[in-house]
């Protein structure tokens, strides 16, 4: 599942508030233990993780359409998926900040990048630690 998550290109957050789903897609980061986000720092995200922190978060990769030019109830997907559980914590340490960049830009980069103090406030920041993870592959 690791393997999974480590190649998808970007995955799908779901969270709640009065009984109102809300599902975005995002880029992310990943240790191996936590996925990190972040954010504009006024939102509805923002808003929602305030309220319940509960989220589920989807991954997919290697997704491709199988066709069958004879039946069209015979179409699918060939796919390999992970969805998790979690509680959305704030991170809000400069230091603790700067690593959640890091873990993003690892996902989509191999240089090792630096970033302007004036920046850090002009976001939130978010991490999940994953639980009750479920892999699926067709």
């Amino acid at each position: 599942m690791d393997q999974i998550i480590a190649g998808a290109l970007y995955c799908h957050l779901a969270c709640s508030i009065n009984d109102q789903p809300y599902l975005v897609p995002l880029s992310f980061g990943y240790d191996g233990e936590y996925v990190y986000f972040h954010t504009a720092p006024h939102g509805k995200k923002s808003d929602i993780f305030s309220q319940n922190s509960k989220v589920c978060i989807g991954f997919e990769r290697e997704v491709s359409l199988k066709e069958d030019k004879n039946r069209a109830c015979n179409w699918s997907f060939q796919y390999q998926s992970v969805i998790a559980n979690g509680a959305i914590e704030e991170v809000t340490k400069i230091d603790e900040q700067v690593e959640v960049l890091d873990q993003i830009m690892k996902h989509y980069s191999d240089k090792e990048w630096t970033y302007p103090e004036k920046t850090l406030p002009k976001a939130r920041f978010w991490k999940v630690q994953l639980q009750a993870l479920t892999g699926k592959e067709s």
